[in-house]
């Protein structure tokens, strides 16, 4: 691409589109910029990009501007099949991703995760074994800081730890890690990719582009995963909970690399098989990358996870409040109920990706769930799907707020009040953090309501003593 001589369009003022947007104009580009959400956010936005010298579309003006400008850089949120795509493809101009514009820049190693859960996980231990072995790790793409924002403090001798989304993978070509690792395949996005034959191809592109002086790690647990050993020319390391296999796995309780014995399984900080995985994955590539043991024991056992995974947050009398936000699928969320001690009051919901719910109840029947709370725009069709499985123990409730407090009040002391949606959060937030935060209000709105009437029943206490 040659900046100067080119005009973009970047369509979605997401943190991604934003990122690129700077990108370009730092780069001397003519930037016109398009979101067709209307809200606060999007005006500040495109206010900050007008600044920079960017120039805003309006809807009625899209097309016409669009046939003016050389590329499109396509927000992760937006189809590849969306009309102005489809436009571009027509007139045979290139359609591309802030990532793709990130890895053309990148001068430094990439170590790229992708899979169905688990990836930001993964990625976050891999940057604090990294940057605990003294590298100038960042974590970016799809966690952390979109790529292009990383590509002056990274320089030459950093590495980029990128998260790799299949939104990310439809408009991302130029990708070559140095170690791509593939963590699972499952349901997931079918709303958006079709089919599953679609959403598994889109993630064997992560590691098309390897070649023999590359790696790639990939879970020999998980069928789907180990068939991409032959869809790329890259070595193969694998990490397994089931199996001795080359690479890192689990053996006696300890976790293994190549017939060395690295730490046990019990001085890791994080609960459930699904955590052990993400940990032998972020093992198997920190070894590709030449790390020491010191660094990766020093850097699990620090480990605390990250936000809206399986997050505790408090109790208020005797409840327990979980914060499992980031789990938007059906297996997600699945790893999350059978990850949680105790009896649990399950809060799912939100907006529809296009699969089967009746999975989530087959697990949720021989799990400490004792009672769900259904919510938001596909609250209807995950109670068909509680009927169908047989599960009785649900309240439809399709306020989110309203959710919260009604699962508080079904839980009893010493059970918990798990948010595993299993559900975007689209329906009615920006973002599973977003989501992920409300909760975490509600509950703080819930412990002072209890404090307040903690210290009302001590007043009237003492009224009646006097």
């Amino acid at each position: 691409m040659y900046f100067e001589n080119q005009t973009f369009l970047v369509a979605g003022l997401s943190r991604s589109g934003i990122a690129a947007a700077e990108y370009l104009r730092g780069r001397g580009a003519e930037v016109f910029v398009f979101d067709d959400v209307e809200d606060k956010t999007v005006e500040e936005s495109s206010r900050r990009l007008m600044a920079l010298g960017c120039i805003p579309v309006k809807k009625d003006e899209l097309f016409e501007k669009a046939e003016m400008c050389d590329i499109l850089v396509l927000s992760p949120g937006i189809p590849v099949d969306h009309a102005l795509p489809v436009s571009f493809r027509r007139a045979g101009k290139r359609i591309i991703g802030e990532s793709e514009l990130g890895v053309l820049a990148l001068k430094c190693p990439v170590v790229a995760v992708t899979g169905t859960n688990g990836k930001t996980t993964t990625v976050t231990m891999l940057e604090s074994v990294l940057r605990a072995a003294g590298k100038n790790a960042i974590a970016c793409g799809n966690v952390g800081k979109p790529i292009t924002s990383c590509v002056k403090e990274l320089g030459e001798e950093g590495i980029a730890v990128a998260e790799i989304s299949s939104f990310q993978l439809e408009t991302l070509t130029s990708l070559r890690p140095h170690v791509s690792v593939v963590l699972n395949i499952s349901e997931d996005h079918l709303n958006r990719h079709y089919n599953m034959e679609n959403y598994i191809f889109l993630k064997s592109r992560l590691v098309k582009n390897s070649t023999e002086s590359e790696y790639c790690v990939l879970n020999y647990d998980d069928p789907v995963v180990r068939s991409f050993k032959d869809k790329t020319k890259a070595v193969v390391e694998w990490f397994s909970l089931k199996e001795k296999v080359e690479g890192a796995y689990l053996e006696n309780n300890w976790l293994c690399y190549n017939g060395e014995r690295v730490m046990s399984r019990d001085e890791l900080p994080l609960d459930g098989e699904h955590n052990t995985a993400n940990a032998l994955a972020a093992l198997a590539a920190a070894k590709i990358m030449g790390i020491g043991n010191a660094s990766i024991i020093a850097a699990f056992k620090s480990f605390r996870g990250i936000r809206h995974r399986l997050e505790k947050i408090g109790s208020v009398n005797g409840v327990n409040f979980i914060d499992d936000s980031k789990a938007t699928n059906v297996d997600s969320a699945i790893k999350a109920i059978q990850s949680v001690k105790g009896e649990t009051v399950l809060l799912v919901g939100g907006k529809d990706k296009g699969y089967s719910y009746e999975p989530l109840f087959e697990a949720i029947k021989k799990s400490g769930v004792v009672h769900t709370v259904l919510y938001g725009e596909n609250a209807f069709r995950i109670l068909d799907a509680a009927v169908k499985s047989g599960f009785t123990a649900v309240t439809l409730c399709r306020p989110f707020d309203l959710a919260v407090r009604v699962a508080y009040l079904t839980a009893k002391r010493g059970q918990s009040v798990l948010l595993s949606p299993a559900s975007a959060s689209f329906d009615a937030f920006k973002n599973y953090e977003e989501r992920g935060d409300k909760f975490r209000e509600i509950y703080k709105i819930l412990l002072k309501e209890r404090e307040n009437a903690d210290d009302l029943a001590g007043a009237t206490r003492e009224d009646t003593d006097e």
